[in-house]
């Protein structure tokens, strides 16, 4: 890095507090600078905000913050527009007036806003893009862009729009932002946000202040007297997570019983009560919120003493990012899961959300006769919702039998119907092993034996080489036991995050090695467990590169 480029970057950090940078932000600001597209895995709590803010204080044209919850927008212009040396921020959506919205516009066009924070859906919709291409942007930041694998293919599809929507305002340098990624995650947001060449920086994973522990039950009302015993005698303010929106609210009932200040959150709430909740207990006013999955992401709120849930999350990266929200201001914080086997029966039932023929074959027939088609005339023409037809249409697209184009989506030429929705179906299908094999590597992590920290970072594809000492399974011994077991065994020759061809299964990548077991995450098949005997004894793994 240059004097100069050095200077102009801590000159700008100044303007909103920084007078020094983490280790990688820098980096990470000259390349986006130098017009690399950059994706960051970054911890809790590090800071990647700094990347954006900075980069676009540098940038000639307006930044776009893909930002997936209004009330953290509503955060993160606060946290900007409270500088007063730094540019401009504002944030345009639902939750305000049209008059407010059309005032962001024109701080837009006429360089008072410089930041402007904008949904996935927003950037679904047409009116949006034709307003944004004229206006030069210079930056396109996708926070918390793990949403892309994890919420892009069920309730949010117009995350894997954001490729397309970011070539339609002129295909600025694009920056990708998340505290959570393992190689797999990874791969599919590069490949979803369509990213060139892009450098990818990360920094460790491991949260060591945390305290990591499963508590195994057979019954639900144990369990649920256990969650509620737990949250009431740990010091807070904490996070209770729940699988439904009915549980946030008995929850927070039976915990206000017992005196705790508590909240429920969910997406039912309006969104000016989603905003007062997260305000409220970014204050300390709430002992503990009890929310589905959405809540704390993106909350500036470093003395979160603990993360309990009472319902297991639908994949390992789910997990850590919601963890991740304890302790970040590297005091002793307790992350704990309170683990019913008979719970993963909720989340296999959410991962098989398979289309039916008759629906696809429908969508396929309408952009057949009348084609191209934006998702919400396709949605009107056959009877369905726009995001219904969002998620139709992104399936045919990713089986390669439809393409996006700037009228709309078209089916691919010379195509036959039929051979369109056998390709959609598969494409869901094979969705739905990959949800699924996430849900097993939740299993796993609920039930291993072995140090939980040195499975989570396994995963994430760093090596801790001895159990951690704070965790459950080492305050037990039994990850000792495991450690000695795994030292007994030769070496295994597939490293973490080794590249590796399977005979049938094809390409994947080494996640974890574990005595004489190894986790492979296959394009085709998602995570699987294989035995290191049976895979040398029918030379079932080949290294590839």
């Amino acid at each position: 890095m240059t004097g100069d480029l050095r200077q102009r970057i801590d000159e700008a950090a100044e303007r909103f507090g920084w007078r020094e940078l983490r280790p990688g932000i820098g980096e990470a600001v000259e390349a986006v600078l130098d017009g690399r597209d950059v994706f960051t895995v970054l911890p809790t709590g590090y800071g990647k905000s700094a990347v954006y803010k900075i980069a676009g204080a540098l940038l000639p044209g307006p930044t776009v913050v893909v930002s997936p919850l209004i009330a953290l927008q509503a955060d993160q212009v606060a946290g900007i527009v409270a500088r007063d040396g730094a540019p401009g921020a504002a944030a345009i959506n639902s939750a305000q007036s049209a008059a407010a919205n059309e005032q962001a516009w024109q701080d837009v066009a006429d360089g008072t806003v410089k930041y402007l924070f904008l949904s996935p859906e927003q950037l679904a919709n047409d009116e949006v893009l034709e307003r944004l291409a004229p206006l030069e942007v210079s930056l396109v930041a996708v926070d918390e862009a793990h949403c892309v694998s994890a919420w892009g293919h069920d309730f949010r599809p117009d995350y894997l729009q954001l490729g397309a929507a970011i070539e339609a305002v002129g295909r600025p340098r694009v920056l990708a932002l998340t505290a959570t990624g393992s190689a797999p995650v990874r791969e599919e947001v590069i490949e979803r946000l369509a990213l060139r060449d892009p450098l990818v920086l990360t920094r460790g994973f491991d949260r060591p202040n945390i305290r990591l522990e499963v508590v195994r039950h057979q019954e639900e009302r144990p369990k649920r007297d256990a969650v509620l015993h737990q949250v009431g005698a740990l010091p807070g303010p904490g996070l209770l997570y729940v699988a439904t929106r009915r549980e946030t609210e008995k929850y927070a009932a039976d915990l206000e019983e017992r005196g705790l200040r508590a909240a429920a959150y969910h997406g039912g709430l309006g969104a000016k009560a989603r905003r007062e909740l997260s305000e409220r207990f970014r204050d300390d006013g709430y002992d503990v919120v009890v929310a589905t999955s959405a809540f704390g992401m993106g909350i500036d709120k470093p003395n979160i003493r603990f993360v309990v849930h009472a319902a297991i999350t639908e994949s390992v990266d789910s997990y850590y990012q919601e963890v991740g929200r304890a302790g970040r201001d590297g005091e002793p914080a307790t992350a704990t899961l309170h683990y019913r086997a008979e719970d993963l029966g909720l989340r296999s039932f959410f991962a098989s959300g398979r289309p039916s023929r008759g629906k696809v074959a429908a969508i396929v027939e309408a952009l057949r006769t009348d084609g191209p088609l934006e998702p919400k005339a396709l949605a009107a023409q056959v009877g369905t919702t726009a995001r219904r037809a969002t998620e139709f249409t992104n399936l045919l697209v990713e089986a390669g039998a439809a393409r996006e184009g700037a009228r709309g989506i078209r089916l691919a030429p010379r195509l036959a119907p039929d051979e369109a929705v056998d390709r959609a179906l598969e494409a869901a299908e094979h969705r739905q092993r990959i949800d699924e094999s996430r849900i097993a590597m939740v299993r796993q992590y609920a039930e291993t034996q072995s140090c939980r920290r040195q499975f989570l970072l396994g995963y994430f594809g760093e090596d801790l080489p001895e159990p951690c000492g704070n965790c459950d399974t080492c305050a037990s011994g039994s990850a000792h036991d495991q450690q000695e077991a795994r030292d007994e065994t030769v070496d295994a020759p597939y490293p973490i995050d080794a590249a590796v061809k399977h005979r049938e299964w094809g390409d994947g990548t080494v996640m974890s090695v574990e005595g004489d077991r190894i986790t492979v995450f296959f394009e085709t098949e998602g995570y699987r467990v294989l035995s290191l005997a049976v895979v040398d004894e029918n030379h079932l793994l080949e290294r590839v590169g």
